[in-house]
């Protein structure tokens, strides 16, 4: 655990112990089952702006994968001249489940169920796979610079399967 922050112990204290009193905060947010697990379902700072509202992407994921159809999804919001950030959804299927626009229609009607009419990604984009480090995590970076149609920066040394990307770029809608 952090002891300070260098050069600034009021900012710590602010930062990591104002929140909940007496106890830290780490900035993951989690879910308690019925049976007492806790689940970590993200980043709680992770947050898209689309028309004013404050959406959790965890959240539009989660409501994603409890499609039946839908295997991961990871979300990312892009620039949106109307909306200041639209919501680009990548999608990995199930086996033997067929990507198809009723398919891509019925997913973000599923978002609007469960969240609300706001959280209807604007674009899905169906991937064979989503670009992850060799630890397993989803590099969403690259995915924000593709829904977004930048050029891919920075470092992608930790990639796990470069092949994803490309496949990714190539499926533009």
């Amino acid at each position: 655990m952090l002891r300070t922050i260098y050069g600034d112990k009021e900012r710590y204290k602010k930062q990591y112990w104002s929140e909940f009193k007496g106890n830290y905060l780490t900035g993951d947010g989690a879910r308690r089952d019925e049976d007492g697990y806790f689940w970590i379902v993200g980043r709680i700072d992770d947050v898209l702006n689309v028309a004013g509202h404050r959406l959790g992407t965890s959240e539009i994921e989660s409501a994603l994968v409890s499609h039946a159809r839908v295997a991961e999804a990871a979300v990312v919001g892009r620039p949106d001249d109307l909306k200041g950030q639209g919501v680009v959804a990548f999608v990995t299927l199930k086996s033997g489940v067929e990507p198809s626009f009723t398919l891509k229609r019925e997913l973000r009607d599923h978002v609007g169920a469960h969240i609300g009419a706001i959280a209807k990604p604007d674009e899905v984009r169906f991937a064979e796979a989503l670009p992850k480090t060799r630890s397993g995590k989803i590099m969403r970076r690259l995915l924000k610079e593709i829904a977004s149609g930048a050029r891919i920066t920075g470092d992608t040394t930790t990639l796990e399967d470069f092949s994803v990307l490309t496949k990714l770029r190539d499926s533009e809608e």
